[in-house]
């Protein structure tokens, strides 16, 4: 892209613009519906609330996330394979501004790093005030991200990224939360997350459908890369039945309350997007309403689970 390309795109959109766009900030929803999650989960368990907790935890877990996409944009810009991605979506292919010429990969380098920074302070001044496993988790969370895709570790390479991210952006976070909020370290709290973990993982997979040919010529070879498209997709419904069948056994069990059951009201969405997959999956336009539902499904899930434990915490019923 010349120069004077680069200017007339910066003219057509504000600094501002630009840099929400960066961070993804629409895509934020990954990082706050954990926390109301711990947060009403913890109002039923025990009653609990503190509005000043609650608002100095979504900004750490948001600096965090805004950390995660902005340094896995680099690594994918310094590697070439947002270069190479024929496949771009308004939900895969990360950010354009490095490609385009818009951003310098410095500055969201530097961009990145400021934002860990704050989470990790957050973090550090929350274990200080309450417990010191908030920042070991905090940690842990933050590297997940750093190391998706940073060179020679590279987490999506080896086969793992699924599972950094479903444990980032959900077990681990859901626990981090809850520790904030009681001040206790409770095995309960990592599994009331799995479920919306599930779904943010399914967000990530549907997207590599799209990106897996420019995903796998720069050694990115994550779940869809290694099984191809074909196979891969019977994993799709495969988790989503993971998802509801443990909120089920949670139900039994006790870990939730019986309300949590509201969140299998997302069950038609969750089927509409599965034959999608399983009939389109080689079809990348035919898939953008897939990767629309699976959003929908990982906000309405995660909202619908914070009302069950927000809805059990003033109206207790037992099974």
């Amino acid at each position: 892209m010349t120069e004077t390309n680069v200017q007339v795109k910066k003219q057509q959109m504000s600094t501002a613009k630009i840099w929400v766009l960066e961070l993804r900030a629409p895509f934020f929803t990954a990082a706050v519906l954990p926390v109301l999650i711990a947060a009403t989960y913890v109002y039923w368990k025990i009653g609990a609330f503190d509005l000043g907790l609650l608002l100095l935890t979504l900004a750490g877990t948001v600096s965090l996330h805004a950390g995660t996409n902005m340094i896995n944009d680099y690594f994918d810009y310094k590697n070439g394979g947002d270069a190479r991605n024929q496949a771009r979506t308004p939900f895969n292919g990360g950010s354009p501004f490095l490609i385009q010429g818009i951003l310098k990969a410095k500055q969201v380098l530097a961009a990145s790093l400021i934002a860990f920074a704050l989470g990790g302070l957050i973090g550090l001044y929350l274990s200080l005030i309450i417990s010191i496993w908030i920042f070991p988790i905090g940690i842990v969370g933050g590297l997940l991200g750093m190391l998706y895709v940073a060179p020679k570790i590279n987490l999506a390479g080896r086969g793992v990224g699924e599972i950094a991210v479903g444990l980032g952006f959900g077990p681990l976070m859901v626990l981090g939360a809850c520790v904030v909020f009681t001040g206790q370290l409770d095995a309960l709290q990592f599994l009331v997350g799995v479920p919306i973990g599930i779904l943010i993982l399914l967000v990530l997979y549907i997207n590599q459908f799209p990106d897996m040919d420019a995903d796998a010529s720069v050694g990115k070879n994550h779940w869809v890369v290694r099984a191809g498209r074909r196979k891969a997709r019977g994993g799709y419904p495969a988790m989503l039945g993971i998802a509801y069948g443990f909120v089920l056994l949670s139900i039994a069990l006790g870990w939730m309350p019986l309300h949590a059951a509201i969140f299998l009201v997302t069950i038609p969405i969750a089927v509409k997007a599965s034959k999608i997959v399983w009939s389109r999956y080689d079809d990348l336009p035919a898939l953008i309403p897939a990767q629309a539902l699976t959003i929908q499904i990982h906000m309405l899930g995660g909202l619908l689970l914070t009302f069950g434990f927000l809805l059990a915490a003033f109206l207790p019923i037992g099974l």
